[in-house]
């Protein structure tokens, strides 16, 4: 991610506001996502075919080296390798990108080439590039038109040669180099022709998610003429072989008049085996109309994108809500086959029943502050899906709760178990599950101190024992030490769903443990050593007390100072009250936004040290109202939502994160952000759009509106709930969940009595302290 972006930092004080936009005359009820939204800049986002939380993710790889390349595809460049069927959405590492196929003519090459010199390989520079949810089509250079379009585990393309000649290309080899791990990235692959002319393959891949397993299943619509076989070294396998196996396989399709007509493929996808890519290929691709697969994805895209419906604001607006909302239902990913069957975090094959399904991609670090929060409002039976999935994740891994779980690889990726945020957030909002079936391993996890670790729970013992991380024994100690006091503070709730009742008490005084990195006497979260003292000289702009030692995860003191999420008012008290802590806030957004050289990309999307860019910060504005200084918060809220995003590829400030930036616009945009998820509860913002209907389930809808709205009035006077005045700064999703409407009374100054009285302030979270 970029560090900064210089037009936010003119005027950055903590109040300034954004008046460049105008609010549309005619409203719309329906507005297109721009799938390219996010896929330039550092937003990490792909523009191809996929369905709503599809296993299968068609899209064109123009990349697989560099870190703006995430997910395969960078806006910027301009040239093509091929059409991969799985990505990842906005994330900060690069891995999938499974089962590589090129169509073009001319001269057999059997490496892709470079950016920079596409005509030394198989790249090919595009035009004409069009996507739509479920759909994505190009103009390749050798005169092939590309399509794309997808069911949920299998992939299906299109293909229109020009006369004559052509072949397909077929790579299971083409991550070139591993600039992360320098290590080997693909040991063990294959691919084998049936007697059916049914081309499969399987290849395990070492890049995040080391060893994990990919198979996949082929048909063509039109049988080649000859196919020919490539193994390591790119060496042509004999005439008439029927598969081959290595590290680096390849198969190329000739066709001797590939413009006869169009080619369509078929490819279903599996992490199990060859035989359930088989099996979900037959399942879900079972005639070769591509034309009908387009408008069945079309179809099943539809209710997803209707959840929120929007009118007023600029038309950039609600084609950045609609395509935020997109972003928001790519993931988790199916994981399941059709017959039920999927790898779990013990590398072992399990099994789901009825209508329970397997996920992947959980980006939990970020997604559990907005994205499943969110998903619990539109879509409560896929959340209900999701829970009953980490709980069986819960208690099939041997390192406890979920963390970063790509494709039944536990890649334990950032810190903290955060997924046990998501599934006390669930059992908070009353979404059925056996939430006692997750409390076991969560247990082990937060007090067996012999579990095996992985690098986001290292430091736990002393943790427990200390009350805090030690910052000269283990690295990011700040960051751990309160996010670890959050995790226990959810897992307190699995505790007692559980009956585990001391349990529960013990995790919820260890939740009190950010206090113990909290220096009061100068207001900021600090280092601390083992001796009990702390780190000098200590600057809150600085990433760590020593060279090379980082004291924090993607933040400095300025925005790990605001973290505590689940004990605001301990937070005010320990700096000395409402006013000093509304100071203090003040004084986050109003502070140069300057960082040190060794900065990490995501601390990004600066107003004064709030760093948009990067999750950590993304509560921070809500906590005005923690303070009585409601005003502020819709103040900020809606310069971050008018300054963080645009319309176009660089239209996201920082990685999506799986769904994460997108979903806390969705969520802002309405004037609802879950501070605290666990808590069931929402603080009040400011609404961005005059008029928005949010489906709720249960054929419920929430509708809220902003009169008197417009781009120089933030504010809000005054709020009514179902007709009633609501004078709270705050609402809780029971009462959401039930429908209604929501009125909001805009105007150009503020109410500074508005969710002022202690008694309209956002409640004390259970346990902990107001």
């Amino acid at each position: 991610m970029k560090i900064t972006r210089r037009s936010l930092l003119a005027g950055s004080g903590a109040l300034a506001l954004t008046a460049r936009a105008t609010f549309a005359a005619t409203p719309t009820k329906t507005t297109a996502p721009d799938l390219f939204v996010g896929t330039g800049g550092h937003g990490h986002t792909y523009p191809g075919a996929t369905l709503p939380f599809g296993m299968v993710q068609l899209s064109p790889d123009t990349d697989v080296e560099r870190w703006d390349a995430c997910s395969g595809y960078h806006r910027t460049d301009t040239s093509i390798m091929g059409f991969s069927h799985t990505h990842l959405s906005g994330t900060g590492i690069g891995d999938m990108l499974d089962v590589l196929v090129v169509p073009t003519r001319g001269k057999v090459q059997l490496v892709p080439g470079t950016l920079a010199d596409p005509d030394a390989g198989y790249r090919q520079r595009f035009t004409a590039e069009h996507a739509e949810p479920g759909y994505y089509r190009v103009t390749l250079e050798s005169g092939v038109r590309a399509e794309l379009t997808a069911t949920e585990r299998t992939g299906i393309q299109r293909h229109v040669f020009p006369a004559g000649a052509g072949h397909i290309l077929v790579d299971l080899s083409h991550l070139i180099l591993d600039k992360w791990d320098h290590g080997v990235l693909i040991d063990d692959a294959s691919l084998n022709l049936d007697t059916t002319g049914m081309l499969t393959g399987s290849r395990r891949v070492f890049r995040w998610a080391k060893g994990r397993r990919i198979h996949f299943a082929m048909q063509l619509s039109r049988k080649p003429d000859r196919i020919v076989f490539y193994g390591d070294g790119d060496a042509p396998q004999p005439a008439g072989a029927k598969g081959v196996a290595g590290k680096r396989v390849k198969a190329v399709l000739h066709y001797d008049d590939a413009g006869a007509a169009p080619i369509v493929i078929r490819t279903g996808i599996s992490a199990v085996d060859v035989a359930g890519a088989r099996a979900n290929l037959a399942a879900e691709a079972r005639h070769w109309d591509f034309d009908r697969y387009r408008a069945d994805a079309t179809k099943s895209w539809a209710p997803a994108l209707e959840a929120v419906r929007v009118e007023g604001g600029t038309p950039a607006q609600r084609t950045i809500m609609a395509s935020a909302l997109y972003h928001a239902q790519l993931a988790p990913t199916l994981f399941s086959d059709v017959d039920g069957r999927y790898v779990g975090l013990d590398r072992q094959v399990h099994s789901v029943t009825g209508k329970d399904r397997a996920y992947s991609s959980y980006s939990m670090w970020d997604t559990y502050r907005a994205l499943h929060p969110l998903l619990t409002l539109i879509e409560p039976q896929r959340t209900a899906e999701l829970v009953g999935d980490l709980i069986r994740q819960t208690q099939q891994s041997p390192y406890g709760p979920p963390v970063w779980p790509l494709q039944g690889v536990e890649t334990g990726c950032m810190i903290g178990w955060h997924s046990v945020s998501v599934m006390a957030e669930a059992r908070a909002k009353g979404v059925p599950a056996n939430y006692a079936a997750a409390w076991p391993n969560v247990r082990r996890r937060s007090f067996d101190f012999a579990m095996p670790n992985l690098d986001n729970s290292l430091g736990i013992k002393p943790y427990d024992t200390m009350g805090y991380i030690p910052a000269d024994t283990v690295f990011e100690s700040v960051s751990r030490t309160l996010e670890y006091a959050y995790d226990d503070y959810a897992s307190a709730h699995l505790a007692d769903a559980a009956g585990a009742t001391a349990e529960a008490a013990r995790l919820r005084k260890r939740s009190g443990n950010w206090r113990n990195v909290f220096d009061a006497s100068i207001g900021f979260a600090r280092p601390r050593l083992a001796d009990g003292t702390w780190t000098t000289p200590y600057d809150p702009i600085a990433l760590g007390h020593a060279s090379k030692w980082r004291d924090y995860t993607e933040s400095n003191g300025w925005q790990a100072t605001f973290l505590n999420q689940h004990d605001v008012y301990g937070l005010i008290a320990a700096m000395g009250g409402d006013a000093k802590f509304e100071a203090k806030l003040d004084g986050l957004f109003n502070a140069p936004s300057t960082l040190p050289k060794d900065a990490p990309p995501d601390i990004s999307g600066l107003v004064g040290q709030y760093a948009h860019g990067n999750e950590p910060s993304h509560h921070v504005a809500y906590m005005y109202a923690y303070c009585g200084a409601a005003w502020k918060t819709q103040a900020m809220v809606r310069r971050l939502l008018t300054e963080m995003y645009k319309d176009d590829p660089d239209g996201i400030i920082g990685n999506d994160d799986c769904g994460q930036m997108s979903a806390w616009f969705v969520l802002s945009a309405l004037g609802l952000y879950p501070v605290d998820p666990v808590s069931a509860n929402y603080v009040l913002g400011g609404p961005l759009f005059d008029r928005a209907e949010m489906r709720v389930g249960a054929g419920k809808t929430l509708v809220v509106e902003a009169r008197g709205n417009g781009p120089d009035r933030p504010y809000v006077q005054a709020v009514t709930w179902n007709g009633r005045p609501w004078t709270k700064s705050w609402i809780a999703h029971a009462d959401i969940v039930r429908g209604g409407r929501l009125v909001f009374e805009m105007d150009a100054t503020p109410n500074r009595d508005f969710g002022r009285a202690p008694a309209d302030r956002p409640p004390a979270t259970t346990g902990v302290s107001r």
